[in-house]
């Protein structure tokens, strides 16, 4: 499911539910500007708490949602895009309240008739002062976050540390919404559904200042091999232990190599064996920079995992992988599992595109790979040629009968992808769906 039919399904449910209230249960007396105002401060809260609680909620890597919205990559780009969108939203929920007062007694006076104010739960009618104050705290800690998160150029490290404030911050949001609730919500169906989502929320926040996120599906192991590759690719074996549940080709796992560091995602590029784990990993930042030279052979590893449902069995019968740089790992574990039945394999054209062909380090490995695959069929676009791949050259080397449905697999660079999706929409293709791996869990 993609993200913006879960968010706009979820969203409008508590609109709904705002919306039953606020109109049918308990309409507001008072001047229509200053009780739209008043609604508004109530609906962009509802909306801002319920999206916080969706991102606690999905922060905790839940597999069991997997099925539902197509694998933890979207999982981590819902939990993503909810967040932007409830910091946004709490915003416009701080700017009604604290401005927007006197914006619009500048615009239409004075209110004849003010709205009420509504009574909240007497137990907590004193702290309704204190918990105004919280809010307005935490609001200024959002934004800060909110811009740390999309300056891609702040250490994944200290944005990681910081990163880990984020439930206490959320918890005490839970204290500003239970405190300033109306009193009348709690037994009506929006006073429930958030009370459940801050619930959820609350617990989702404990587990993970508990640190025992994903604590069930964490894995020892053994670093077997470390191998230095060209193009700044660092090669990891590891060896399992027999708790390891195996994995299916096209899953990723987070991998601890380092307590101090954390955990960082990386494609299992090697088929499913319960015994070994194959990773390929790029020099994005300064820690993979130095990996190879930070990690020896005997090391404790920890994996947790496996998680992802990139799956090309999934898929139609005709095909097109495509794969940018080190998204290529996902495609070296298929082709790998087709080894011993190739019949399985479906009609593919494999795109592997790369800066250098001559400096890179798969194309020999996936040349031995698909050579005893007669349905697939591999083409490397070598960007230091002047070979690029566009959704015109990708059409034509897939060309299938008239009217036939092809799914594309893709996993590489944002842009590339768009690219080649707003290619596709130009040419008009039909019976063409294009799976992505969403693989940014930042």
């Amino acid at each position: 499911m993609k993200t913006r039919t879960v968010l706009s399904i979820f969203l409008g449910i508590l609109t709904l539910a705002w919306a039953w209230d606020a109109l049918v249960l308990h309409p507001m007396a008072g001047d229509t500007a200053w009780v739209v105002r008043k609604q508004g401060i109530y609906l962009s809260g509802i909306l801002a708490m319920g999206l916080m609680s969706l991102i606690m909620v999905l922060a905790t890597r839940p597999a069991w949602l997997e099925p539902a919205l197509g694998g933890m990559d979207r999982i981590y780009r819902l939990h993503k895009w909810a967040g932007i969108l409830a910091i946004n939203l709490a915003i416009v929920h701080w700017l009604l309240e604290e401005i927007g007062g006197d914006i619009l007694r500048s615009l239409v006076g004075a209110p004849v008739v003010r709205p009420p104010k509504i009574a909240v739960l007497d137990m907590l009618a004193s702290s309704r002062g204190f918990a105004e104050d919280v809010g307005e705290w935490v609001i200024y800690a959002l934004i800060v976050s909110l811009l740390i998160t999309l300056w891609k150029a702040f250490p994944y490290k200290s944005w990681r540390m910081l990163h880990r404030v984020m439930p206490l911050l959320y918890l005490a949001l839970v204290f500003h919404t239970v405190v300033l609730t109306p009193a009348a919500w709690w037994l009506q169906p929006l006073g429930m559904i958030m009370g459940a989502l801050m619930l959820g929320g609350s617990l989702s926040a404990i587990v993970a200042l508990r640190q025992r996120i994903g604590l069930r599906r964490r894995h020892a192991g053994r670093i077997e091999s470390v191998r230095q590759l060209d193009g700044g690719i660092t090669e990891v074996v590891c060896a399992m232990d027999a708790g390891w549940p195996g994995h299916q080709a096209g899953q990723f796992a987070f991998v601890t190599f380092d307590e101090r560091e954390g955990a960082h995602p990386y494609t299992i590029a090697s088929a499913a064996d319960t015994g070994h784990l194959h990773f390929q990993i790029k020099a994005l930042g300064d820690y993979t920079r130095t990996l190879a030279q930070r990690l020896q052979a005997g090391q404790a590893v920890q994996i947790e995992g496996p998680y992802g449902r990139f799956d090309h069995r999934q898929g139609e019968a005709r095909q097109a992988w495509v794969a940018g740089g080190i998204g290529i790992t996902p495609f070296l574990a298929w082709l790998e599992s087709l080894q011993t039945r190739p019949e399985a394999s479906p009609h593919a054209q494999l795109h592997y595109c790369v800066r250098d062909a001559a400096r890179d380090p798969f194309i020999d490995r996936l040349r031995e790979l698909c050579a005893p695959l007669p349905n697939i069929t591999l083409h490397v676009h070598d960007a230091s040629a002047g070979q690029r791949l566009d959704a015109d050259t990708l059409q034509r080397a897939s060309q299938g009968q008239a009217g036939e449905a092809m799914d594309i697999w893709f996993c590489g660079p944002a842009g590339l992808a768009r690219q080649l999706e707003s290619g596709l929409q130009s040419l008009g293709l039909k019976n063409v769906t294009v799976h992505r791996e969403a693989f940014e869990m930042r």
